[in-house]
């Protein structure tokens, strides 16, 4: 009997350990809860970073209320007047996260280009989900957005 609990514990372990994300595995490919860009990540000399690739919409639509429609989309709530004519294509909105164990990556920032406004933020990953959850000071304070791997 206590050789059958022995090998259980043993089986349960790893499968505990085949279920835990590694460092890399939050990389990749990533549509954000809107379904309107993907976001990829990479590795950005020692932490982790993430850049939106794709836009729905590259485009102002036609019912622009700041009079750009038809013009491609760019940072244009940016805080610092000098950064509001990059385009949103390429813009780097996930920076300095580090893998904190259990699926986790923490101390990072993201930029919310709608907005122009830049939040403390943590990542989890659960299976095919990451769940994004930008905050300021505390992350009670704050909001999750689900993200799921673009194909």
């Amino acid at each position: 009997m206590n050789r059958i609990l022995i090998a259980l514990t043993i089986v349960l372990c790893f499968c505990g350990a085949a279920l835990a994300a590694g460092p890399d595995d939050v990389m990749g490919r990533w549509l954000n809860q809107e379904k309107e860009s993907i976001i990829e990540i990479a590795k950005c000399e020692n932490l982790y970073c993430g850049k939106i690739t794709w836009l729905k919409e590259p485009n102002y639509p036609a019912d622009d209320k700041k009079g750009m429609a038809g013009k491609q989309k760019i940072d244009r709530e940016n805080p610092d007047p000098q950064l509001r004519s990059r385009s949103l294509n390429g813009l780097v909105i996930l920076w300095g996260f580090k893998y904190a164990g259990d699926n986790v990556w923490e101390d990072g920032r993201i930029y919310d280009p709608r907005d122009g406004k830049t939040y403390k933020c943590k990542m989890t990953l659960e299976g095919s989900t990451l769940k994004i959850r930008g905050f300021i000071g505390i992350s009670l304070l704050g909001k999750t957005n689900v993200w799921t791997r673009a194909q």
